[in-house]
């Protein structure tokens, strides 16, 4: 069976499951579905079996730990996989942690894993041995599929992988990155996060956007269905702008808020002074009330709460 994987920079996937893994043992998963003899006899459950003893787990069972019992583990999603496990004579097998205890939860944000986890699923079993033939078998896809989705970070640098690691993608994005250079898909990848949008048709405008000279072959022609060669350098044009205003942002946002935090703090302060309320109640209300509106903000970013 698969190992735990270490991960250096183990953080909270905002999905809904944390980016690690753990090895637990089967006794510690309590179950909240009961697998019936006639779901074992589905062809599904046999085909799930003849998965798991052929190359093991693919895609780890989802776990969420029991607040009443220590060393508990309510499993979410995956209870077919455990029962195939039992069923084979495996006693533990590695899940992934998720950071809601409700299954309804999970299972209507997160069915599957994401294409790179996916992809260090199946590089994971071919290391192990197991010919990609076998898994492709194993789990009735074509063996094209699983040879694509092994090679699908050939010649996608480590950073935009890294940022993309945990992201619910379309898979064919990655055919697009392949077409930047390195620093290109970095700052690719960082606009699909900040943005949160992991599209197929949103990466293709960011390649129409990106200037030749940060593409592998800038000799050869971008070809964009519905944009022409003039519609392809004006958005790189604007992209270059865009980004050039996004970084001039960012490196004024942390001092800008600081500042915005000291005033609403003093206009707080002053509203709390009942002769300058009176005085601007009388001579001045208008600025009363967007004063009032300034000291009730909760958060200085969203729309609803900047004064009219």
């Amino acid at each position: 069976m698969l190992k735990p994987v270490k991960n250096e920079n183990t953080k909270a996937i905002p999905i809904a499951f944390d980016n690690q893994t753990l090895t637990l043992k089967l006794d510690q998963l309590a179950r909240i579905k009961v697998i019936n003899d006639t779901t074992k006899a589905s062809k599904k459950y046999k085909q799930i079996l003849t998965s798991i003893r052929a190359v093991g787990i693919i895609e780890p069972p989802v776990v969420s730990p029991d607040p009443q019992a220590k060393g508990r583990y309510i499993l979410l999603d995956g209870h077919l996989r455990v029962e195939a496990l039992k069923d084979i004579g495996e006693t533990e097998t590695i899940c992934l942690i998720a950071k809601d205890d409700e299954s309804f939860t999970y299972n209507k944000h997160v069915s599957r894993l994401s294409p790179i986890q996916e992809h260090k699923m199946i590089v994971n079993a071919v290391k192990r041995g197991v010919p990609e033939k076998k898994i492709a078998e194993a789990l009735d896809v074509d063996m094209n599929s699983i040879i694509r989705k092994r090679d699908l970070l050939d010649g996608v640098c480590s950073e935009a992988a890294d940022i993309l690691k945990d992201k619910m993608t379309a898979a064919r994005i990655f055919d697009v990155l392949k077409q930047m250079l390195p620093v290109r898909q970095i700052e690719a990848a960082s606009l699909m996060t900040d943005s949160e949008i992991y599209t197929f048709a949103y990466a293709k405008a960011l390649l129409a956007a990106t200037p030749k000279s940060q593409l592998v072959n800038p000799k050869r022609p971008k070809k964009i269905k519905g944009l022409t060669e003039e519609q392809m350098e004006r958005m790189e044009n604007e992209m270059a702008t865009l980004q050039r205003d996004y970084r001039l942002i960012e490196e004024s946002y942390s001092g800008d808020v600081l500042l915005l935090t000291l005033a609403r703090g003093y206009v707080s302060g002053l509203l709390e002074n009942t002769k300058v309320v009176k005085y601007l109640a009388q001579g001045h209300p208008e600025v009363l009330s967007q004063f009032q509106k300034i000291s009730e903000m909760t958060t200085l970013g969203s729309a609803d709460a900047r004064p009219s």
